[in-house]
């Protein structure tokens, strides 16, 4: 009996290896197993990129004029006859009259300028995708004049 090489296939590294063995059954046969490869295609979500989005706040110095009005107190006074200068000082009168002005306050408050809308959206588009797939054949080699019967072609 003569030892046949078969080949066999590692699916983690795709690679096939070749090694001496004899597969024998009871009526003195060798068995060879054939392979070939089939795609099993999946998709994963990967990142490829980033954004980052901030606001950011710019100072700016306005200069607004305003007008304002205040108060001033005039006191006025009328000498109606200067010879008769008679003075008495006990009994004074005393006035008084508020005198106000305008103060300019000021409130800042916000308001919206625009509404940003921040969203993603998916794209779907086909991308082709080569690869190529070995497949293991059978070749029969003879010497002499063996008979041999295919027995999947006589079906």
């Amino acid at each position: 009996m003569s030892k046949n090489k078969i080949a066999k296939y590692d699916s983690n590294t795709n690679d096939r290896k070749v090694s001496e063995q004899v597969i024998y059954d009871t009526d003195n046969s060798a068995k060879l197993q054939l392979h070939e490869e089939k795609l099993d295609i999946s998709k994963k979500w990967i990142k490829t990129g980033e954004v980052a989005i901030h606001k950011e706040i710019f100072t700016e110095e306005k200069t607004i004029t305003i007008p304002v009005i205040h108060e001033e107190l005039i006191i006025e006074k009328k000498v109606l006859d200067a010879e008769n200068t008679d003075q008495t000082g006990e009994h004074t009168e005393i006035i008084r009259i508020p005198i106000s002005e305008e103060r300019i306050e000021v409130i800042k408050h916000p308001t919206v300028l625009e509404d940003v809308a921040i969203y993603k959206r998916q794209f779907q588009e086909t991308k082709p995708i080569t690869e190529t797939l070995k497949k293991e054949k059978v070749h029969i080699e003879t010497t002499g004049n063996p008979e041999v019967i295919d027995r999947n072609t006589e079906k």
